[in-house]
């Protein structure tokens, strides 16, 4: 057995943990990131690989490098709804568009770049326990079959959905967030696959609602390369992934003779972020932290500048002296006042739609303008119109629902609540001491969302 000594230990090298790693080193810290793969296949991780804009990745990493290296369509102008019961539903972007990524070639350049500011990465090193005492001080795992002792000042936990971690550390006595269960995550499969002639929709990112709360999306990497996958909730029955996909897949004329390159399930947060992520020694980050817009599975920037954040805070706590959970909680307060406030209010729609039948919500979903699905699925979690738009939306929704107005006010009074919790989250406290305060506001909150959507509990 041996012991390592270092700043911070990353467990984990995906989005989070390698932005995580490449910050601290860049910040002169000495910083260890470990990876269960091996070198060969790591950065190989289950991903829908669509992101919509690249401009707010921090730029701890050369991020042309990583555009030329891994961006392979970056001509996402629009998103097309496959309506299982009508008309398909085109909705254009309008500002900034998107792109498809090589998932494994963008996790390769990451891992590359962390290398190459300075951290040191262990590949084959799978993490077994946390060293805790008084506060977390790193971690055991088995390296290439040897046992390996991290001692750190702070761990930071990027190990991906149900992180492992997370159930070895105590945390009695900190505000960390422990009301996690499996019904608040989502089941997914992806295949990559090739087709003999170009599709007509490289230009878009393709979404259809499925049973149990999930839906399939078809993401162009190019014209002729697709990422074809689906989920679900896991607080839904199961479903046969593999058979729902190929059963769609065989449905379509353009993917006859499709050859399939790739395949790879994973599970992932489709919840609120984490209420708090630290304890004294410890952060989470990513989808260890439910770092995840919960109505698209979209974590990619979000994780990338959680790591970003999580590390800066951790450097600072380190230089002041004791990794305290106070000297921490600047990193909460960062998530919740940007991406955390846009996805605790996404949330909302996730407990609105467990209440009803997937027909009722394809017909109302369909029924609004394009620039609405927007706002609720991802630019800002609720629904924002000028009011000439808010008058034709109102009278065009009313006529293509009818037979479904309760459920249609249910949306819109849920869509107000959607404004409240983002007003709430703006107001997410500065340290631990106004926390429980806080929590209670948005649990009460909480409250009026289950009354109005009828909806179980969802924490």
């Amino acid at each position: 057995m041996s012991t390592k000594t270092y700043d911070i230990v990353v467990v984990g090298g995906g989005t989070a943990g390698a932005f995580a790693a490449a910050t601290a080193a860049q910040q002169g810290l000495d910083v260890v990131m470990l990876e269960r793969k091996d070198e060969e296949d790591a950065g190989h991780i289950a991903c829908g690989d669509a992101i919509k804009g690249t401009s707010t990745f921090p730029d701890v990493i050369d991020l042309d490098y990583l555009r030329e290296e891994s961006f392979t369509n970056e001509n996402i102008s629009r998103a097309m709804f496959l309506n299982p019961e009508g008309e398909n539903y085109d909705v254009p972007f309008g500002d900034g568009g998107g792109a498809v990524v090589d998932r494994k070639r963008y996790g390769e350049v990451l891992l590359e770049e962390a290398d190459r500011v300075g951290a040191d990465i262990q590949y084959n090193t799978v993490v077994k326990d946390v060293i805790q005492n008084g506060r977390v001080r790193g971690v055991e795992a088995i390296r290439r079959g040897n046992q390996v002792t991290y001692e750190s000042d702070v761990v930071i936990d990027a190990a991906g959905a149900l992180s492992l971690l997370q159930d070895k550390v105590d945390f009695e006595g900190t505000n960390y967030d422990t009301n996690v269960d499996y019904s608040q995550f989502c089941s997914a499969y992806r295949e990559v696959i090739e087709i003999p002639d170009p599709i007509e929709y490289d230009d878009a990112i393709v979404f259809k609602p499925t049973e149990e709360l999930g839906y399939l999306w078809y993401f162009p990497r190019s014209e002729r390369e697709i990422n074809a996958g689906l989920g679900f909730q896991m607080s839904e029955p199961p479903m046969p992934l593999v058979d729902v996909l190929k059963r769609d897949l065989d449905s379509r004329p353009e993917f006859e003779n499709a050859q399939v390159k790739d395949k790879l399930g994973a599970a992932l947060p489709t919840r609120r972020p984490y209420d708090s992520a630290v304890a004294p020694g410890f952060m989470s980050v990513g989808d260890a932290a439910g770092h995840v817009n919960p109505t698209t599975g979209g974590g990619i920037p979000g994780a990338a500048k959680a790591g970003h954040w999580a590390a800066d805070v951790a450097a600072d706590a380190i230089t002041a002296g004791e990794p305290t959970e106070a000297a921490l909680w600047a990193y909460n307060h960062r998530v919740q006042t940007d991406f955390g406030k846009r996805f605790a209010a996404m949330d909302l729609y996730n407990i609105f739609g467990s209440a009803h039948e997937v027909d009722e919500l394809t017909n109302i979903v369909t029924s609004l303008p394009g620039q609405a699905i927007l706002d609720i699925m991802g630019k800002k979690g609720e629904l924002t119109l000028s009011l000439p738009e808010k008058i034709k939306t109102v009278a065009t929704t009313a006529m293509n629902t009818r037979g479904h107005w309760d459920t249609l006010y249910e949306a819109y009074r849920t869509n107000k609540l959607a404004s409240r919790i983002k007003n709430l989250y703006n107001r997410y406290p500065t340290g631990p001491d106004e926390f429980a305060a806080w929590r209670d506001e948005r649990d009460a909150l909480m409250d009026e969302v289950y009354e109005v959507t009828g909806a179980d509990p969802k924490y």
